[in-house]
């Protein structure tokens, strides 16, 4: 099993509700391949560094998953086919970047519960 890392830009005209449809859809074709979902994130609306297909907004959305090789290729297939997808990026993470990525979930857990606590 490989580790792996997809990040995704949606189109800024969509909903709360079909964000999430959106989210939902890709979380549906990892699992359906045989991958299973580490950690995903909604980065929210941000401001692109250069215009895509004339927007200059979009939403970020990561998932960290670990799955086959072909897994990659149908998830690709799937965001090349959704045309609310303005860019998306996945590649397999190597040893270090996995330790990388658990240390960071571990910190913004860490901040949330710090949070909590103050309140």
């Amino acid at each position: 099993m490989n580790n792996y890392e997809s990040v995704f830009i949606a189109t800024p005209v969509l909903s709360d509700q079909q964000l999430e449809e959106l989210a939902g859809k890709f979380r549906g074709v990892i699992t359906e391949n045989g991958g299973q979902i580490v950690n995903e994130e909604a980065w929210g609306l941000k401001k692109l560094a250069y215009p895509i297909q004339k927007k200059t907004t979009g939403y970020y959305f990561l998932f960290e998953f670990t799955g086959e090789g072909p897994i990659v290729e149908a998830l690709e297939t799937q965001y090349r086919r959704d045309e609310r997808i303005i860019r998306f990026l996945t590649f397999r993470q190597d040893k270090y970047a996995v330790e990388y990525s658990e240390k960071r979930r571990n910190k913004l857990a860490g901040k949330t519960v710090e949070k909590k606590e103050e309140e």
